[in-house]
């Protein structure tokens, strides 16, 4: 048997040892020189449009201020490497610009760029309450890209800072509404299926039961609107449910029947969410489609001249330095309870069953949902 002495073993070992951090280190030195090419290369890609030419010196310009320390020479070789292996194609001007190829799918996309994490913001901000649940599951990682995103760009956040939404109408708070209802109605409507509802309609003090049809939903005002038919109703009528009433939905097995002549756009063009008034509903049609005349103070009608009630809108300057509005339009309580607005800058409306409704506060509809 051959006995190692203690002195040969430490130095076979550190000559290992050796070895082994020599390798590491060159291995380490490789590793980040890898991960520093790659980040500036998702950078590069990030800066590319589909439908605009960037120019390599914009690119450029872009690193530096992401904290890339690297020559336009390098910006130029990265575009014409990746150019091998993603989508995206130059132009021959001068400067030479680059973009991505109208037909490049989305998955090639390894980035976000600022105009598109502004959009995302804004959809975040504004349409969630109207996108169901499997939708949002899946754009809740795009919300998140398009957070980072703007949070690491100064001249996005002087974008967000200075761009609002703001509602014509008087602003309101919307109606807390049962989130595990809401989310079981926007998955049935998703996925066209029966549900059975305890709704309280506003008139009523307690909840009805109902096995519902979805059809539709539409937010008006910070109220959010279930379009629907009942199982127990042999004429199919498309009833309107606010989705605050809600106390519990059950989603059932059972395809939900829609109606075979419906059409979201034609319905709402017909002014069915507009609510009929009992007066304006003795003219003919329920007053849709009908032709007005209104006669404003200069003043008050001026808006009109801007924003037109309808596109076959007239506007006529009287002598009097009044304005005269005719318009075709639908006649529903949102547009009596519209011209009230205007107090006496509304001097006259025709048909008079209009303006005796605009002046007759105590007809107001009360919703029968």
């Amino acid at each position: 048997m051959t006995v190692q002495t203690p002195t040969e073993q430490p130095a076979n070992a550190t000559n290992l040892t050796d070895n082994g951090i020599t390798d590491t280190a060159s291995d380490t030195a490789a590793s980040r020189h890898g991960a520093a090419t790659t980040a500036r290369q998702w950078q590069v890609l990030s800066q590319l449009q589909r439908n605009r030419w960037i120019g390599t010196t914009h690119i450029y310009e872009q690193l530096k201020l992401a904290g890339f320390d690297n020559s336009l020479r390098t910006v130029q070789r990265d575009l014409n490497a990746l150019a091998k292996r993603f989508p995206i194609e130059k132009n021959n001007a001068n400067p030479q610009g680059w973009r991505w190829k109208e037909d490049a799918p989305l998955q090639s996309l390894p980035h976000m760029n600022l105009s598109q994490a502004v959009a995302f913001n804004m959809v975040e901000a504004n349409l969630t309450q109207l996108l169901p649940p499997a939708i949002l599951d899946e754009l809740f990682p795009w919300f998140d890209l398009a957070r980072r995103q703007l949070k690491d760009s100064k001249v996005t956040h002087s974008w967000i800072d200075r761009v609002r939404i703001e509602p014509a109408t008087q602003p309101l708070i919307a109606p807390h509404i049962d989130l595990d209802s809401k989310d079981n109605i926007y998955h049935a409507l998703f996925y066209q299926l029966q549900f059975k509802a305890c709704y309280t309609r506003s008139n009523k003090s307690q909840a009805s039961e109902y096995i519902l049809n979805p059809i539709a939903i539409i937010q008006r005002g910070v109220i959010i609107y279930l379009l629907a038919t009942r199982t127990d109703d042999p004429d199919t009528i498309i009833r309107t449910f606010a989705l605050h009433r809600f106390a519990s939905v059950e989603l059932l097995e059972s395809t939900a029947q829609t109606p075979d002549d419906f059409q979201l756009d034609r319905y709402l063009d017909a002014g069915s969410m507009g609510f009929t008034h009992p007066l304006l509903s003795q003219l003919p049609d329920h007053g849709k489609n009908t032709a007005i005349k209104l006669h404003f103070t200069k003043k008050a009608g001026k808006s009109l001249t801007e924003s037109k009630l309808s596109d076959d809108q007239v506007v006529t300057i009287n002598a009097d330095d009044t304005l005269t509005i005719n318009a075709t339009v639908n006649l529903t309580s949102q547009l009596v309870w519209w011209l009230r607005g205007f107090g006496r800058g509304l001097l006259d409306a025709k048909p008079e069953l209009l303006y005796q409704a605009v002046l007759d506060k105590a007809l107001d509809d009360e919703q029968q949902l």
